[in-house]
């Protein structure tokens, strides 16, 4: 490889080695039955090759992406050849299929070991790395609602790379808003449907980089119910199959437009006409589709992958702003500029970057949002991996766990792995905005994932208007039992207890707020400041994963775990403060957003 994994400028394998080993114990999965043929020496394998593909077949066209956007002729998309080349040697190491059953083809991995292999193609490149990202939801979503045979005919080529994969939900006039989908399902004589409609933000939707192209597509039935309750999903290909498998017609399903974009600019995102007619197979218009488990349930089974994307789209933020941390650091360790400010001779040597108190600021605070975003989703990713092998009595509180913590690992490293790459831009300073530099990509790329999948302000509501009052206040309880599992360990250690102590704090008053804002009895006014409650509660939630590596890391003596022990003083004393005023803004009721009107702007 062209680097050793320690000197990588995508990720830092040592920091992903204490992730796995020392913090969360994955070692220990392999007691489960799923994963009884694995050990570390299969993880380190399949992490070691993830570096090598990623460092010699992703990152090498990544500013060639970006520079060379898709572009349509009316017929086709046309893309770099080196896409089909990463992606082909990604599916053909059977990294694709990683977390899948041995049955499915796949290597049966834990999936927080599969998504640490995945952090190296996010950070190296994701405009390529999306595709299988999709891919992988999509054919997930079909394990665990799809029919045997679509599992057969549609799941296994995805597994090989032959197939790749969408999820359609949005569409031109409705954006997020699913309850105002206008996609129509028409049954047919054949036990098919026949779409009609349009989908839009279709990342992935049109591309020649595969031999099929299947889509998820939520839709609604005639007579179906209104709002989300009347939306079924539909799997539409587009392509359709003969009966040994081997590609047949040309599905009505076409392209209308690829949509420019700030970053990303690999991933072709599209707008897609289905049964507008210029493809009529069967000799009638309307895409074919076959319907994805029962009427009526589309939305819930799509949520399947975008939970699954929501931590993804979240482990891509906390992947991007650390690549951009680790381009940061190394040019300020190369760059020399200036002199401290002891030093009155202009004759001197000017000093390294890095020698500067305010540049190492800008590094500490990347370092503490990047290596604590890539921590929590990876916890949840851990999570994910305990909800598939617990016992029934158990899983419904792990699963009760992840369903409050996703919102936040989405949300989360999407604002503040951004904020790191707004600090990498600064660290370089006038060469950060430029093109010669790879930081500004990296900022373009991110700044999408505070958008999609759900954007910041629909997490919010979800968190405070869904998550934590379900069940009773379930959800929040075990959280918070859940950190004050680890502050009490942690008041044991000397260094620690001042850090410990501080979060007990804040965990107590956000409950309180959390009771006083749905004791209102008014939703609109519980939710207004909804956004400042999901980031006082990202923050919460950021400093018990901290508390969570600070345990590991006292008292180890090498510059790794000082770094660590450095990089969570910093959370602690400057992050975790911003929360008082947030909480304090909540606790008044502030209705300055509520009360604007559209004339006052």
């Amino acid at each position: 490889m062209s680097s050793g994994p320690d000197r990588s400028l995508i990720l830092n394998r040592r920091d992903i080695d204490f992730l796995l080993y020392e913090w969360l114990k994955v070692e220990s999965l392999t007691e489960l039955p799923r994963y009884r043929d694995h050990s570390r020496e299969t993880f380190d394998a399949a992490l070691d090759l993830s570096v090598q593909i990623a460092e010699q077949h992703f990152a090498t066209h990544n500013k060639k992406n970006d520079a060379n956007e898709p572009w349509f002729d009316g017929e086709r998309v046309h893309q770099i050849p080196e896409i089909k080349q990463a992606l082909d040697t990604f599916a053909d190491a059977g990294l694709i299929a990683a977390g899948q059953d041995y049955e499915l083809g796949g290597m049966q991995l834990p999936t927080v070991v599969e998504k640490a292999c995945f952090a190296w193609f996010l950070a190296a490149n994701v405009g390529t790395a999306a595709y299988p990202f999709l891919t992988i939801g999509n054919a997930n979503l079909l394990l665990a609602h799809g029919s045997a045979e679509q599992i057969d005919t549609w799941v296994r080529p995805m597994m090989e790379g032959r197939f790749f994969g969408t999820m359609c939900l949005s569409e031109p006039q409705a954006g997020s808003s699913l309850a105002d989908i206008r996609t129509r399902a028409e049954p047919a004589e054949d036990g098919t449907f026949r779409l009609h409609g349009n989908k839009m933000w279709i990342s992935g939707g049109e591309h020649e980089l595969s031999e099929n192209i299947v889509h998820l597509v939520l839709a609604k039935l005639p007579g179906a119910p209104a709002g989300v309750k009347g939306i079924s999903l539909f799997l539409v290909p587009r392509f359709l199959l003969n009966a040994d498998g081997s590609i047949a017609d040309r599905n009505d399903v076409v392209l209308a437009g690829l949509n420019h974009k700030m970053g990303y600019r690999g991933t072709t995102n599209t707008l897609l006409n289905f049964g507008e007619g210029r493809y009529r197979p069967g000799g009638r218009a309307g895409a074919v589709g076959w319907l994805v488990g029962e009427p009526h349930k589309g939305l819930s089974y799509m949520f399947h992958m975008m939970n699954e994307a929501r931590i993804g789209v979240g482990l891509g933020a906390a992947a991007l702003g650390y690549t951009g941390y680790l381009h940061s650091l190394q040019y300020a360790r190369e760059r020399r500029q200036g002199r401290l400010p002891i030093n009155k001779d202009p004759s001197s040597d000017p000093v390294p970057l890095i020698a500067h108190a305010d540049v190492r600021r800008m590094l500490l605070a990347q370092k503490s949002y990047v290596e604590g975003g890539l921590a929590l989703n990876l916890y949840c990713a851990c999570l994910v991996d305990q909800e598939r092998e617990a016992l029934p009595e158990e899983r419904d509180q792990v699963t009760l766990l992840l369903d409050m913590l996703t919102p936040i690992a989405k949300s989360w490293p999407s604002q503040w792995c951004l904020a790191a790459n707004d600090l990498a831009i600064q660290v370089h300073g006038g060469y950060g905005y430029t093109r010669d530099y790879n930081v500004e990509q990296f900022y373009r790329d991110n700044r999408l994932n505070s958008i999609h999948e759900g954007t910041h302000g629909i997490q919010a509501l979800d968190l405070l208007g869904r998550k934590v009052v379900m069940q009773q206040g379930a959800g929040l309880d075990l959280l918070v039992q859940t950190i004050q599992q680890c502050t009490r360990s942690a008041a044991a250690v000397p260094v620690l207890a001042e850090y410990a102590a501080e979060l007990d704090a804040a965990v107590f008053r956000i409950v309180e707020i959390t009771r006083q804002l749905h004791r209102t009895g008014q939703p609109e006014l519980t939710l207004a400041n909804a956004s400042i409650y999901l980031e006082a509660m990202g923050h919460i939630v950021m400093a018990w994963i901290w508390l969570e590596q600070l345990q590991v890391a006292a008292g180890r003596d090498d510059d790794f775990y000082r770094g660590k022990m450095q990089a969570g003083q910093y959370f602690f004393r400057w992050e975790l403060p911003k929360i008082s005023p947030w909480l304090d803004l909540l606790a008044s009721m502030d209705t300055s957003c509520l009360d604007m009107r559209d004339g006052w702007f």
